[in-house]
């Protein structure tokens, strides 16, 4: 089950097939394209298997994290954000920062929120613990990682299709 579960969990994270089945996914049950190729069976279900532990953030490419928190002072409050693209930074006050965070990163989106901006927000007129700088920090990471193992599903996503196992409906 584990199996099947990780090729779902990739096939849904692929941008090509939530935008060819977009319909569908807002209020159905879409379709999932089962491919008759066990290669590339396996390598879909590879992928799933490494977004499930990104997004749980227990995997080993959480480390080391692409995100560092920085600045002068200690005062860790979240008072105002502020995302210099540029810079590749976050501000939460005056002061201190999150640097290395991508601009994909930083607007990335599951369920309509902007993740790496609620989070924050969420913690608003509190100060940031030492343990919530390094979860942010590799929910950073992990938001990164899903981006670039996006990119290496769509390139084989179409493969997926070509030649899929039809089932019946019972």
């Amino acid at each position: 089950m584990w199996v099947t579960f990780s090729y779902i969990y990739a096939l849904l994270y692929s941008n090509l097939y939530r935008e060819k089945y977009a319909e569908f996914l807002k209020g159905n049950f879409p379709g999932i394209p089962f491919t008759k190729d066990y290669k590339l069976f396996r390598e879909m279900r590879d992928y799933g298997r490494r977004l499930v532990d990104l997004h749980l953030l227990k995997s080993a490419e959480l480390a080391p994290p692409i995100a560092r928190f920085h600045g002068e002072g200690e005062d860790n409050k979240v008072k105002k954000l502020d995302y210099n693209e540029e810079e590749r930074r976050v501000y939460i006050n005056e002061s201190k920062y999150f640097e290395g965070i991508e601009k994909g990163g930083w607007e990335y989106q599951i369920g309509g929120y902007q993740v790496c901006s609620k989070w924050l927000k969420d913690r608003k007129d509190k100060s940031l613990s030492l343990e919530e700088t390094i979860h942010y920090c590799k929910i950073v990471t992990s938001l990164q990682r899903t981006i670039e193992i996006q990119r290496e599903i769509d390139d084989i996503y179409p493969e997926a299709e070509k030649e899929i196992i039809e089932f019946e409906n019972r």
